[in-house]
């Protein structure tokens, strides 16, 4: 059985890539996530998917259902399923780091993306 076993926060800050999937299991999906400056995740909504997200780093903005909420190191949001949700990074300077945990997962297992535009690539080859 695979499993994760690390220091998820310096993993997270280490990370630089827009997506990387560290584990992939029965029901859940664990995933690092970097934005770049004024780069955002893209509005989007997972119908039968739950999302946990945790910033370790940086400063940005969620937008959970058109309701708004400022995010920096520390901070844990949830986003139910079926909830329209966007992250933008709001730093002038620095990268917002953070990762997330799908349940069920939502990606395909080991999926690296260098960067948005691979990632955005990559779902419209998957979804269509």
């Amino acid at each position: 059985m695979q499993t994760y076993i690390g220091n998820l926060e310096k993993d997270t800050e280490e990370n630089q890539n827009f997506r990387k999937v560290l584990y992939t299991g029965k029901h859940c999906q664990l995933v690092l996530m970097t934005l770049k400056v004024g780069e955002d995740i893209g509005m989007e909504v997972h119908p039968s998917v739950d999302q946990f997200f945790r910033f370790e780093s940086g400063q940005g903005m969620v937008i959970i259902d058109g309701e708004e909420a400022e995010v920096s190191g520390g901070f844990a949001v949830v986003v139910p399923a079926g909830s329209q949700h966007n992250i933008i990074n709001t730093s002038p300077t620095e990268n917002l780091k953070l990762y997330t945990i799908y349940s069920p997962a939502n990606h395909p297992e080991g999926t690296i993306h260098a960067t948005k535009a691979e990632a955005m690539e990559a779902e419209e080859h998957e979804h269509h």
